[in-house]
């Protein structure tokens, strides 16, 4: 079992443990966001065409893969890394609204 405390800064942190509890809180937070992303994406569902290409809407894919390389940038982050990641989490969107809307 994973046991997270108070959050240190980066730089206040003393120890592995202290380094890796920011790291868990962090993911926490970020799990969390998913979810929350996910209710986002059961909304689009009810404004889309029940269609394959409405739901895959290549032409918002890239421009959300290119705005989030962007941001990996600003943030110093690797950009090709980040866009895998978006590719991924895409995807995986993408399938749940092909679910939803039975086009599976």
């Amino acid at each position: 079992m994973i046991k997270v405390e108070r959050m240190k800064q980066p730089e206040e942190c003393t120890s592995i443990d202290d380094a890796r509890n920011g790291i868990d809180i962090i993911d926490r937070q970020i799990v969390t966001l998913l979810g929350e992303r996910a209710l986002y994406v059961n909304e689009v569902v009810k404004y889309k065409k029940p269609d394959k290409d409405s739901i895959i809407a290549i032409e918002r894919k890239e421009e959300v893969l290119k705005i989030r390389r962007e941001w990996a940038m600003e943030n110093g982050l690797d950009p090709d890394v980040i866009e895998t990641v978006y590719r991924t989490l895409i995807d995986y969107f993408i399938d749940r609204e092909m679910k939803i809307l039975n086009l599976e």
